[in-house]
């Protein structure tokens, strides 16, 4: 089934459906290597090359996100997406998983990437079936995690002070105008600025070690999120590389661990209450609770919509490249 989750687009399987090779049948189901993934269903970006995979769990599903890289044969299983996550109950629903419980059906999912959490998503479910119509609240428990993975809440890489958090996905904070953009640009200007495109990439590389995710050189984690005042009305805006593309408006957890950062004194953006994170696309909408350096629990409204449902056909398995 391919879904819309939030504003990512991604292919949902069981994993029951999946052979044991399953990364080389998801480079050629997805269309990678190529630039515009034409012989796949990937849509030549981060963003719409994703996969997840869902299974019967324990307590509810589990939940396998897949990054399938768009101009390399690479799926990563790195980081999780809380976009993609707004599928996974309706999915589940739609597959038998979970049965619907009145006119909104709880699903409670385990992610097991890159470390085991837990969300429960309220689904929609009037008269019996999956509604599309309105949003899906996710909602993330909290724990013992320490959320600034340094120890510290403020660093220094590559010469530029930063806070690195992860509350769900670890994001590398940076003030914008200490990288020399104010942060109003959009994401295309922002990929077309080599000079800042180097600096961040410096800033990620040095960060990974520090964050405990090791040499990050190949990882999509973690991301780098520029801050700036906000312009409409919310907590801070944000422009944000996943990691080396701007993305068009917010991860669902990179959100939460961005809020969770500026609403944390002492950090380089500390930017006290409120609950819109803004981001070229417009505002989300993200609510966190916070017991000193601990999240208490965290919330999201996410949509999500079904574009397909049927069969997909892998390319050809072969040596060289793909055929014309």
């Amino acid at each position: 089934m391919q879904m819309r989750g939030g504003t990512s687009k991604g292919a949902f399987f069981l994993a029951q459906d999946l052979p044991g090779d399953r990364d080389d049948v998801l480079v050629r189901i997805m269309g990678s290597p190529g630039e515009h993934q034409v012989d796949g269903i990937g849509g030549g970006h981060p963003l719409t090359s994703k996969v997840a995979v869902v299974a019967p769990g324990d307590h509810g599903v589990d939940y396998l996100f897949l990054q399938v890289v768009p101009d390399r044969p690479v799926v990563s299983a790195a980081q999780t997406c809380g976009n993609l996550l707004a599928g996974v109950g309706p999915f589940a629903i739609e597959r038998g998983l979970v049965p619907v419980a009145g006119a909104r059906t709880e699903v409670r999912i385990r992610l097991v990437n890159p470390h085991e959490s837990w969300a429960v998503a309220k689904v929609p479910t009037p008269g019996g079936e999956v509604s599309y119509e309105d949003g899906i609240e996710l909602t993330f428990p909290g724990g013992d995690r320490e959320i600034f993975p340094t120890g510290r809440r403020v660093d220094r890489f590559a010469g530029v002070e930063v806070t690195c958090v992860d509350a769900g996905m670890p994001v590398v904070l940076v003030r914008a105008e200490d990288v020399g953009v104010a942060g109003t640009e959009s994401p295309e200007q922002l990929e077309a600025d080599d000079e800042l495109r180097a600096i961040v990439e410096k800033i990620r590389l040095e960060a990974g070690p520090a964050m405990g995710l090791g040499d990050v050189r190949e990882s999509t984690v973690p991301k780098v999120s520029l801050l700036s005042a906000p312009r409409h009305g919310g907590l801070v805006s944000t422009r944000t590389f996943i990691p080396h593309r701007v993305h068009a408006a917010i991860g669902v957890l990179g959100a939460v661990s961005v809020a969770a950062g500026v609403r944390t004194p002492g950090t380089v953006f500390p930017a006290g209450e409120g609950a819109g994170v803004e981001h070229p696309g417009g505002t989300a909408t993200v609510s966190v609770e916070l017991d000193e350096t601990r999240m208490r629990s965290s919330s999201v409204v996410r949509t999500a919509r079904k574009l397909a449902d049927g069969l997909v056909w892998p390319r050809p398995a072969t040596k060289g490249p793909a055929p014309c």
